[in-house]
């Protein structure tokens, strides 16, 4: 991702093509905000464009993020120096040479940046003066002592006499010039070889062409020329050098990959400890890659080393966040950490940091794989809930309070002691039974055939789950269902007065709909219920069925042939009981 974005900057900055360059390095640390690298090397590729502002702000950066790297502040000089900016170039060199006195590009910028400074704030030359005035100006003694042929002279004080006096006056120049040192010295501060002679030679001394070294435009031409020569070899130094840590780079990233497929093949064979071993040198080869961490997290996933696991999908996700890495990785270190966090939960509420886990990990990725960890820790969640309140004597107590308040028409007081006695034993038929006859009472029907469906499921042999149920289907005056379901009820107690009285009831509502009974109010509402049921719906889209009714309309012949089949007069019967058929 970024080192992607990195090489092809480096890449098109070795090749001169800066723009291009400018480009990567910004798509490079859009994905690594924190990388120093990317600063300095966007900074360069301004400078060589002579965007001095933006390749000033890239090495303020740079220093910002690695204050002990000593080429931010090459950076920071450079970019000055282009601004035109000398004394802060000069600060920004020496604060780089401090944190490294031995870096020869920090060493060489500091002069460039004080020579620029010195001719930054000398007069323009005047009429008459010497043209050598500028080589005397405040940088003489540094230059003179650097230099191995003239650094001996500064140790005899009539040498130090005389380039006093030309320092006070350049005009006084042709005074000295008949002294070898002080020709030497001229010199080495013009940066020219004049041929002298040693003692034993004559005294005439080959003096340097006005027109060669007097020449203010020669002098400024030939500056031109070497300022772009150094902007040229800082270049090809930045190529090679940025070639050769590509190089490495990419050697190091080789040998992790090598060692992340030992480890694969460790832990295929369950080789665990050998396993760790090379996710371990990985790790250490290569941190911009997370894939080394989750790896090493499932080896001791595998290993029952749950607390190493969670460490190592933390570190993964810090890591990638800072890299920008796919969503699916992160997905894949929240969802070892949350399988890590589920294995060692001893009880309901240690579940509550796996399920959360698991959730951060949908949000970066929705797998099917997480979302069934998160269904089954939310399931185990629940299942140690309910063991943990698991207690069979409470839940009688509060069944009988419930049986107390219900007997006084407390209905909504006796739920709630149902509810508790249901929460202490979820498998007791009778608080469920009880419970549904309460709602019964307060007319919440759905809530009360939930109940009763429950106490059926709980114990199909308990006759009071089909009287609830039947009930509550009769006051919705779902006739037809209501009985089916007292009849099924009196498999189980064929002597049970309530389910009896209950069939009578419905076979009542039936017959009294066959004989056309009812109002037209009763009517409209039992055919407007009829309506919504699905069976009923389903028979009266049945091609077949309308055209058995079509013929009970038309054709008296073939009706009575319909009669006969016991199947068409179970339906038959089913629209009679809606009010959907009349007979009469």
């Amino acid at each position: 991702m970024a080192d992607e974005a990195k090489a092809k900057g480096n890449a098109a900055f070795s090749s001169g093509n800066f723009t291009d360059a400018i480009r990567h390095f910004t798509d490079a640390i859009i994905l690594a905000p924190s990388n120093h690298v990317l600063y300095s090397n966007r900074s360069a590729a301004y400078a060589s464009l002579n965007q001095f502002s933006e390749a000033l702000s890239d090495a303020e950066k740079t220093v910002e993020l690695k204050a002990d790297w000593g080429k931010g502040y090459s950076r920071l000089g450079a970019a000055h120096i282009g601004l035109q900016s000398y004394n802060d170039a000069v600060s920004a060199y020496r604060k780089g040479l401090e944190i490294d006195p031995n870096n020869e590009a920090l060493k060489s910028g500091l002069a460039d940046a004080e020579a620029s400074l010195a001719r930054s704030s000398r007069p323009r030359p005047i009429p008459g003066m010497s043209p050598f005035g500028d080589a005397f100006g405040p940088e003489m003694w540094v230059k003179l002592s650097s230099d191995p042929t003239t650094r001996g002279f500064l140790q005899q004080p009539d040498f130090v006499k005389m380039m006093q006096d030309i320092q006070k006056n350049p005009n006084n120049l042709n005074l000295y010039l008949k002294d070898q040192r002080v020709m030497q010295s001229l010199g080495a501060l013009l940066n020219l070889k004049f041929q002298t002679r040693g003692p034993e030679e004559e005294e005439g001394v080959e003096a340097p062409s006005a027109s060669g070294v007097g020449s203010p435009e020669r002098n400024s031409n030939s500056e031109a020329e070497s300022v772009k020569e150094d902007t040229r070899k800082e270049r090809e130094a930045e190529a090679v050098t940025i070639a050769e840590e590509e190089k490495e780079k990419k050697g190091v990233k080789e040998q992790a990959q090598k060692e992340k497929e030992a480890g694969n093949a460790a832990y295929k064979k369950k080789d665990f400890e050998t396993a760790i071993q090379h996710y371990t040198t990985a790790i250490e080869l290569d941190d911009a890659d997370i894939s080394f961490l989750t790896n090493r997290a499932a080896v001791y996933l595998e290993m029952g080393k749950y607390e190493d696991c969670i460490k190592d999908c933390e570190k993964a996700v810090e890591r990638g966040r800072e890299l920008r890495s796919d969503y699916k990785m992160l997905a894949r270190a929240l969802t070892r950490k949350g399988t890590a966090l589920a294995k060692m939960a001893k009880c309901s509420k240690d579940y509550e940091p796996a399920i959360e886990t698991y959730q951060k990990a949908l949000t970066e990725h929705r797998n099917p794989d997480t979302l069934k960890k998160l269904n089954d820790a939310e399931k185990a969640k629940k299942e140690l809930e309910q063991q943990e309140y698991f207690d069979p004597k409470i839940a009688d107590e509060e069944r009988e309070k419930g049986n107390q308040y219900f007997k006084e028409q407390k209905y909504p007081e006796a739920i709630k002691h149902y509810s508790e006695a249901i929460r202490r034993n979820p498998n007791d038929p009778k608080a469920f039974s009880n419970r549904a006859a309460c709602y019964t009472k307060l007319g919440a029907m759905p809530e009360g055939l939930k109940d009763a469906e429950k106490c059926i499921e709980l114990d199909p042999t308990f006759s009071k789950g089909y009287t609830r149920k039947g009930a509550v289907q009769f006051f919705m005056k779902e006739y037809e269902k209501a009985l089916e379901t007292y009849q099924e009820g009196l498999k189980h107690d064929p002597q049970n007065q309530e389910l009896l009285d209950g069939i009578r009831r419905c076979v009542e509502q039936a017959n009294k709909a066959s004989r056309g009974d009812l109002t037209p109010d009763e009517l409209k509402e039992r055919q407007a219920k009829g309506m919504q049921d699905p069976e009923i719906q389903n028979i009266l889209t049945d091609p077949v069925m309308r055209q058995v009714l079509t013929d009970f309309q038309e054709n008296p012949v073939a009706a009575q042939k319909h009669m006969k089949n016991p199947g068409v007069m179970d339906k038959i019967q089913k629209l009679v009981n809606a009010g959907i058929v009349q007979v009469k």
